[in-house]
């Protein structure tokens, strides 16, 4: 099913079961829908459910789930893939990210809302992508990366709070102050990180916002960049 305003260009693959929302467009030569590329796949009928208002540009493609997961690739809403974005199997993401040109994110990975990925950037399976984070150009992700963080690098390490994105999307400084008492905490005390967890879930008191950064970690089942 694809959604009313949605725009297909020429020379571009969709098959299914795959649902489109309303008000995408997805540029020539995508290829939507797909069989997996897991070994393990034979075959099933699998989904792949993308949301609304969604930019796929040049060659991107989208591979459907697989029955080792939940048989579902899904895709939210207000997201950019740049030229030659490749989403695996088992992929979910939330809304408004942003995936630069070459980028590879690998099966059963899950990625919050806002997040931003560099040119290039590599995504191992199963890791997760917090709400709000940030991966530089060329970054090798191996391990999960907490919500609100900066990362980069071969494998990817922490760099700070996303500053810059959270006042771009109207963070309160007051907020942004917690997170980074949050963020020296876990990073920079050389505390083990339940001893950092004591101090940030104490500065929930402080600011709701940090709520989304312990999930983000105590979810974690590769263990987060440090």
């Amino acid at each position: 099913m694809i959604g009313e305003g949605t725009e297909i260009s020429s020379h571009v693959v969709v098959k299914g079961p795959t649902t489109i929302g309303k008000n995408n467009h997805i540029f020539q030569f995508c290829t939507i829908g797909e069989d997996c590329q897991d070994k393990k796949f034979k075959g099933e009928p699998t989904r792949l459910e993308i949301g609304d208002d969604n930019v796929f540009r040049e060659a991107c493609t989208v591979h459907r789930g697989t029955t080792q997961d939940n048989e579902l690739t899904k895709i939210g809403s207000h997201n950019l893939f740049m030229v030659n974005v490749h989403i695996a199997h088992d992929v979910m993401m939330g809304d408004n990210c942003i995936l630069a040109n070459d980028t590879n994110i690998a099966g059963h990975v899950h990625i919050g809302d806002y997040v931003i990925l560099g040119g290039a950037s590599q995504v191992h399976q199963f890791v997760k992508i917090g709400a709000h984070s940030m991966c530089g150009t060329g970054s090798i992700v191996l391990k999960d990366v907490p919500a609100y963080v900066m990362a980069n690098g071969n494998s990817a390490k922490p760099h700070g709070i996303n500053i810059e994105g959270l006042k771009r999307r109207g963070f309160e400084k007051s907020d942004i102050r917690v997170l980074r008492s949050a963020y020296k905490s876990i990073y920079r005390k050389s505390l083990t990180l339940e001893e950092a967890m004591v101090e940030v879930k104490a500065l929930e008191v402080e600011s709701h916002t940090v709520k989304l950064l312990v999930d983000s970690i105590e979810s974690s089942t590769r263990g987060i960049i440090r």
